[in-house]
């Protein structure tokens, strides 16, 4: 069959004067402008050239592991269905009937044979063919009403797809870069734990700012902070904290040492964040106390280990992408994140953990201590993202300061966000 896209062309993309004057105006080293946070005009753009643009993080494999499963991922207005084909390959299609535009899966996750339209039965296989539909005439050329394909990519068991006719060519080098820090782990032989979704009052932007920081961190987030250091997150010495920040960093050094000469698994910081189109950054950080999982006492949660892990102290991979995504992979689960913006103060941040696809709960790991941390740390984030939002309503509002010691990388996605714009704007 032949796949066609649906286009969301930059250069047909207008903006306001008023857009392109914040753009153009952003003062580096500062928050952005009021707007950027409030503007339903501004959300607009962010959605068309931003979110309809790039690769957007949008499942693990193990979420649809058998022939016929399939999830679905509402990007503003385009839903998309990802289903698995019965050759297990990974598919992406706009969840759009070709007949009357019904919607084809209303649930978020389910198992089907064929994809069959609730409206009028046209029905589909899972690699998008029109196999039936009724009543068309013998003009009716089905060959020519298959459904729509979305771009995607697999990134060791992490799914991407993009909207756009063209969607940008660097993700090649980001997966080259990045499999072998993520394979060890082997998302393939992981099954879901479990699955939350929060949404925070606030606009996309204000939730990966701040994930991009741990300035925050140490006054907030007493669970986290029991295993992570936070200085692995941006920070860089200033008088107050160089000496603890020299003992960290050798730390993390020898601990790289270890886990690359011993066991084979990359560490080192890789970090492109901004000057590129699909920004990243990753880095396997020691953790605090036993130093095994991001749980309430730093021991692992799943007595069932990942991949072909034999040692439970190996520290946690973390993972930024730009725009929507974070991601800690340890020695016994994985806890990913991705962000879904709703309108232009509303925001769904979707939280997975995974483990070992043969763990099972209540033997091998209890659920409440599983995500512990994670979920007491969104809800403490949801309240900072949404207190800042309302602070950015006031009048008295302007964009303060980044610190050069602790909001380096917040920088790095506000400048990362701006540079898009502006390429698209431009195209």
């Amino acid at each position: 069959m032949k796949e066609t896209y649906v286009a969301c062309e930059p250069g047909k993309t207008k903006v306001s004067p008023e857009i392109a004057a914040l753009v153009e105006n952003r003062k580096p080293g500062h928050a952005l402008d009021a707007p950027f946070y409030i503007s339903p005009e501004v959300f607009e753009a962010d959605m068309k050239l931003i979110y309809g643009q790039h690769w957007i993080y949008v499942a693990v494999e193990s979420e649809i592991p058998e022939p016929g499963d399939y999830i679905t991922v509402d990007i503003h207005r385009n839903s998309v269905v990802v289903v698995r084909d019965d050759d297990n390959a990974i598919k992406a299609f706009h969840n759009v009937c070709r007949h009357r535009g019904s919607r084809l899966c209303n649930e978020h996750k389910g198992s089907v044979g064929n994809i069959v339209c609730p409206y009028h039965q046209w029905t589909y296989d899972l690699e998008g063919k029109l196999l039936f539909a009724e009543h068309m005439g013998d003009d009716f050329d089905r060959s020519r009403n298959g459904l729509k394909s979305v771009h995607l990519q697999n990134l060791g068991g992490l799914l991407f797809i993009c909207l756009a006719d063209s969607p940008p060519a660097d993700f090649d080098e980001f997966k080259a870069a990045m499999e072998p820090y993520i394979l060890p782990h082997q998302i393939s032989k992981t099954k879901v734990a479990a699955q939350i979704d929060i949404v925070e009052e606030c606009n996309w932007k204000l939730t990966i700012e701040n994930n991009r920081e741990c300035y925050h961190c140490a006054a907030n987030h007493p669970e986290l902070t029991a295993s992570i250091f936070e200085y692995g997150f941006g920070y860089q010495a200033s008088p107050s904290n160089q000496a603890m920040l020299e003992s960290y960093d050798q730390l993390v050094l020898e601990r790289s040492k270890d886990w690359e000469g011993g066991y084979g698994l990359p560490s080192i910081e890789i970090e492109h964040l901004d000057g590129r189109i699909t920004g990243f950054r990753t880095q396997r950080l020691p953790l605090d106390q036993h130093g095994e999982s991001e749980t309430l006492d730093a021991k692992i949660a799943s007595k069932k280990l990942l991949g072909d892990f034999t040692r439970a102290d190996l520290g946690a991979l973390s993972l930024w992408t730009q725009p929507n995504s974070w991601h800690h992979f340890m020695s016994d689960h994985i806890v990913t994140f991705q962000v879904f913006p709703l309108s232009a103060e509303r925001t769904m941040v979707r939280t997975t953990w995974l483990v070992h696809q043969d763990a099972v709960e209540g033997v091998d790991y209890n659920l409440d201590n599983l995500t512990a941390v994670w979920n007491a740390t969104n809800n403490q984030d949801r309240h900072l993202v949404e207190i800042s939002q309302k602070g950015i309503h006031s009048d008295a509002y302007v964009p303060g300061t980044y610190s050069p010691y602790t909001e380096i990388y917040v920088e790095k996605f506000c400048r990362w966000y701006i540079e898009r714009l502006t390429a698209l704007i431009n195209a």
